[in-house]
């Protein structure tokens, strides 16, 4: 992957960059500008006027400017990554041809599958998570018929008024006893 042409990465990147909300018209004319006044090869006057026509959606703008530019080669496409890297680096960083690029260059393996992201659900959930299987770890240490682990039980839970409530702690205790008078 590393040997990719502009134009495949543009390809691969155009889907990404038409979505809605990615692009603002305001980031596409400033790109459309910096091609055709830094670099007039690439976009000529007339080129760059068709690309900022108002009366076109700001989709279908985009999409031919990319058609446009993967038809004239490779430069022309690097060209357009220059410009959208100095106008909108956080976007750049963030299309998928670099994020390939930084997982081949990083660990040797190209992969085409999203990764998926553990910590979208907040901390809240985690939180719950760890509260569930904390107090099903206790459960399961507190419900073991072996009177030497309900003495160690009776340890952390006597040692344990910072974590656990002191009325939480006094009933557990009590049951502990109770099971350990059972038994």
């Amino acid at each position: 992957m590393p040997d990719q042409s502009y134009c495949d990465r543009l390809k691969q990147d155009m889907y990404f960059l038409t979505r809605n909300g990615r692009l603002s018209e305001h980031l596409v004319d400033k790109i459309i500008l910096q091609l055709n006044r830094v670099y007039p090869q690439i976009l000529t006057n007339k080129e760059a006027e068709k690309f900022r026509n108002p009366k076109a959606s700001l989709h279908i703008r985009l999409s031919d400017l990319i058609s446009h530019l993967q038809k004239k080669g490779d430069k022309h496409c690097q060209e357009f990554y220059r410009a959208l890297q100095i106008n909108a680096e956080q976007l750049y960083n963030d299309l998928p041809s670099r994020k390939i690029l930084k997982t081949s260059a990083s660990t040797g393996i190209d992969t085409d599958k999203e990764k998926y992201i553990l910590t979208d659900r907040g901390p809240m959930f985690f939180l719950a998570c760890f509260s569930v299987a904390a107090g099903l770890a206790l459960f399961m240490y507190c419900w073991n018929p072996d009177p030497k682990v309900i003495g160690g039980a009776k340890k952390i839970l006597g040692f344990s008024p910072i974590i656990i409530g002191r009325h939480v702690r006094n009933i557990c205790m009590v049951y502990i006893e109770d099971t350990s008078r059972k038994n």
